[in-house]
């Protein structure tokens, strides 16, 4: 039967629009390095890396002299690798970081390992990409303090090995955009994905001890760390990438109060000041809420990785917590009240030795190739075990306070967390039971 012309016409119609209003093709991905780590599947990567920002090795060479260039500051004192020290699992093991002529800022260093990854960079996501973060520090007056992109780029051609390099590597001057694209090539190379915990997630039983798989299946459980912090095949980061107020910036601030001032205060879409309030001043405990201007983002702050959580020690956004039995501490008793506490935030009720064994678990989270550090680490905070400021063991058991009733705590002789495989997926042959403690 022949279509009615009527009918055809509108087909044709129709499939013009299509054709003209299609998607525009994806960006092609840059092919993933052979082999890649456990813990980082090819599909993240791919993801993750455009072709455009693909880290070659002429920009990874160039990126590395420059992420080590301290004459990339004001003073020639302080460069990337200042705050992101690779010895120290590329941060710098301080509360707060340090730049130019001494001053420190309000914000922890995270790691760059892994930060390809990102859905968006810094505490408070400001920058979209690992070029646009290379940027901001290098301008930042309490980092590394250069006047402007132009002086940056000035300075640069009074050095000759970098005229050299430049031309050789992008074919074209020095510009402030290539010198981030080095910088971010250089940082596409540190993931990390060879744990221990991988091991035992692809099968090896005995990659993690007693305690440590008692502490996974805590995780997964009544520690409740997965809302947050779960790890699956396309994003094993043990992060959500969202942000989230969980009540450390409560201790000595007025939300209603700061957010207020900082309406007032912060300029739509000035990326310039957002950084300076973030790292200068009080507002920065406004974290997320100094880029959305929401409500409801008032002193909400990114979900850290908890890849290599054992040897980037200090914790948080401002670097308050000294420990992960502190880390365990803040949410076994639900955080710090306030108006704008996540939902999800609840006391716990974990024991003593629960919170051992997941501390003992994240360790297992620490790339192998930091072995020898995470020993060390792991030693320090052992060392200071009983120095607990945050333990507040009647919030926790609910002995005081009205923070919610408990998490169902699933029964581990009839499902097990720790007997799941890989990200979720049941696999044979099973990691080795956990003992119900």
């Amino acid at each position: 039967m022949r279509t009615p012309w009527g009918v055809a016409l509108s087909l044709a119609v129709l499939l013009w629009v299509h054709e003209s209003h299609a998607a525009p093709e994806a960006p092609r991905s840059a092919p993933p390095p052979s082999p890649l780590p456990p813990g980082v599947s090819a599909v993240l990567w791919k993801l993750s890396v455009p072709e455009s920002a693909a880290p070659t090795p002429e920009r990874v060479a160039l990126g590395e002299k420059l992420y080590n260039e301290k004459r990339l500051s004001l003073d020639d004192s302080v460069s990337c690798a200042t705050c992101h020290d690779p010895a120290k699992g590329f941060t710098d093991h301080l509360p707060v970081s340090a730049g130019v002529k001494g001053q420190f800022g309000m914000r922890n260093s995270p790691t760059v390992l892994n930060a390809l990854f990102n859905a968006s960079q810094f505490w408070d996501g400001r920058a979209a990409t690992l070029e646009d973060q290379a940027k901001l520090p290098i301008l930042n007056p309490v980092e590394m303090a250069m006047p402007s992109p132009e002086a940056v780029v000035a300075k640069l051609k009074g050095i000759p090995e970098y005229v050299t390099a430049f031309q050789q590597v992008f074919k074209r001057d020095i510009n402030y955009d290539d010198l981030a694209a080095a910088i971010a090539a250089f940082e596409r190379t540190q993931f990390s994905g060879s744990a221990r915990f991988d091991r035992f997630i692809h099968g090896e039983t005995k990659a993690l001890n007693e305690s440590e798989r008692r502490g996974w299946a805590l995780f997964n459980g009544k520690a409740r760390c997965n809302s947050c912090h779960a790890g699956n095949a396309v994003s094993p980061l043990f992060s959500d990438q969202k942000f989230h107020n969980i009540g450390v910036s409560a201790h000595n601030q007025d939300f209603p109060q700061l957010a207020r001032e900082g309406l007032k205060i912060v300029r739509l879409g000035d990326e310039k000041q957002i950084d300076e309030l973030a790292l200068q001043t009080r507002f920065s405990e406004l974290g997320r809420f100094l880029v959305t201007k929401q409500e409801n983002d008032v002193g909400a702050f990114k979900t850290p990785t908890l890849r290599n959580v054992g040897i980037t020690a200090p914790y948080m956004h401002d670097g308050t917590l000294a420990t992960l039995w502190d880390v365990m501490d803040h949410y076994n008793k639900g955080g710090v009240a306030n108006p704008f506490l996540d939902g999800g935030m609840q006391r716990l009720g974990l024991t003593e030795p629960e919170i051992d064994d997941l501390v003992a678990f994240l360790f297992t989270l620490t790339d192998e190739r930091f072995t020898k550090l995470n020993g060390q680490e792991l030693a320090k905070q052992r060392a200071r075990k009983n120095k607990r400021p945050e333990r507040d063991t009647a919030v926790a058991m609910g002995k005081k306070g009205n923070l919610g009733d408990l998490a169902p705590n699933p029964d581990l002789a009839v499902k097990n967390p720790a007997d799941i495989g890989v990200y979720g997926t049941e696999t044979l042959p099973k990691p080795a039971s956990t003992k119900q403690p």
